[in-house]
């Protein structure tokens, strides 16, 4: 009898085959005794053959053999996950503790959650559930009370991959583990932060979910506040699943658009024609599937302040772009000046900055030292630090807390309504038209008049 049985809802869509699959097998290679059953649910009866060739594929030909195993005995199974038969019918299916991974639009997601109200849910059962979770504060909430009726909360994942990243273990062990660092790591040394995620990628043919959703919504509201709330947080008294969850849920209790300005602190832009390394990227309006009356933001900017004792007047910018170049995606911490710098220095004197890039993971920390020309002048020299590519890529990070019933890397549901909460305001100033909507050139760094991040 296998341990787990992971049901996939929605087998059949692009986020199966690209990220949950690969990320099984992967899972598969590093814990080859694990003990799970995997089956494919859809509305077509897309046959258990067909089923397994699609796992196969995305498996890839270097396949361990416990995937393998896996891939040869996977089951598909034809339910409509929208009705209360079709649910039973999957709980029927499970052997050992059911995993119902939606891998399905949120409001498909929803409404299958709504109608599991009427279906007797096993005990042990894990739904997890992919961003975003609400269109704001208040839908986020009477998700969470329908969420309550179905498992205890501890049973619910709200995935966000971006908290399995490797650098954000790189960036807690640097934090606290290090005497140089853990001490400066408030708003009496830190002058500012910046979370940046650019990339070179345009719409790729995501227009059904994007044009709606925008960068703001696809990047900021959720992910980048929630590397944000890794920064911020206090000291936990461990790194187990409450007490870290509690110190990231009380950073973002405390974060506010910075100033209370939303028209002030905010930006956003979409991209026009333009080389994006090396290929030509048509206008983001002349994409297949976008509606140009949406106003849809392709690169989105924002500020936040977060209100403790830590970190209060310290500006947190949070960004993120397609059609970027050169892609940047990192947290960068610029530290304040020296309280006195004798005259007698010169040369180049630049703040100093620590930066956590994401994969390859590094840490580069920039410092002013002796250039040798002149007893006093300076330059400014990197320290690097090559922290690698992690041990295991994010996706199967998040799964393998999913299949373990560890919640520690998932969005705890106060912590998805806190997220609308902080950002809710900028969202009514841009559907309002007061920040206007930039342009920038596929390839460039974003708008002209915008500062250089």
């Amino acid at each position: 009898m296998a341990e787990t049985t992971l049901f996939i809802l929605g087998a059949t869509g692009d986020l199966t085959s690209r990220l949950l699959l690969p990320a099984l097998e992967q899972l598969l290679t590093l814990e080859p005794d694990r003990g799970v059953r995997l089956v494919g649910v859809g509305r077509r009866d897309v046959g258990d053959d067909a089923w397994r060739a699609r796992v196969r594929e995305a498996f890839g030909d270097d396949a361990s053999d416990a995937a393998t195993s896996l891939a040869e005995q996977t089951t598909f199974l034809q339910a409509d996950i929208s009705s209360a038969d079709g649910l039973r019918s999957i709980f029927d299916a499970a052997d050992g503790r059911p995993v119902l991974y939606f891998a399905v639009p949120p409001a498909i997601a929803q409404e299958s959650c709504e109608a599991m109200t009427g279906v007797d849910v096993p005990d042990g059962t894990i739904l997890a559930l992919e961003k975003p979770f609400g269109t704001d504060q208040e839908s986020a909430h009477e998700f969470n009370e329908t969420l309550a009726r179905l498992v205890p909360e501890n049973q619910v994942f709200r995935v966000d991959h971006f908290l399995g990243q490797s650098i954000l273990l790189d960036l807690i062990g640097v934090r606290f583990a290090n005497r140089v660092f853990e001490p400066v790591w408030s708003a009496e040394h830190i002058e500012s932060v910046l979370i940046r995620y650019d990339e070179t990628l345009g719409l790729e043919g995501r227009a059904g979910y994007y044009d709606k959703a925008g960068a703001f919504v696809d990047m900021l509201q959720s992910h980048l506040l929630e590397l944000m709330s890794v920064v911020a947080m206090d000291s936990p008294a461990s790194l187990g699943e409450r007490d870290l969850r509690d110190a990231t849920a009380a950073a973002l209790r405390a974060t506010r658009v910075y100033g209370g300005d939303p028209v002030q602190s905010s930006r956003r832009a979409r991209y026009t024609a333009g080389d994006v390394d090396g290929h030509h990227m048509p206008s983001y309006v002349d994409e297949d599937g976008v509606d140009p009356s949406r106003n849809t933001e392709t690169l989105a900017e924002a500020t936040f302040e977060v209100c403790t004792g830590r970190w209060a007047g310290v500006p947190f910018t949070l960004r993120s772009g397609k059609a970027i170049e050169p892609a940047v995606k990192e947290i960068a911490l610029t530290f304040r000046p020296v309280r006195h710098l004798p005259e007698q220095f010169h040369g180049d004197i630049a703040p100093n900055v620590l930066r956590f890039a994401f994969g390859p993971d590094t840490m580069t920390l920039e410092l002013n030292v002796h250039d040798g020309a002149h007893p006093f002048d300076l330059k400014t020299t990197h320290l690097n630090a090559d922290l690698g590519q992690g041990s295991i890529h994010a996706y199967a990070e998040v799964l393998s807390g999913i299949l373990d019933g560890d919640a520690t890397l998932a969005v705890r549901g106060d912590t998805a309504e806190q997220c609308w909460r902080i950002v809710d305001p900028i969202l009514d100033a841009w559907k309002s038209n007061r920040v206007p909507l930039d342009e920038y050139a596929a390839g460039t760094i974003g708008p002209d008049s915008w500062p250089t991040p």
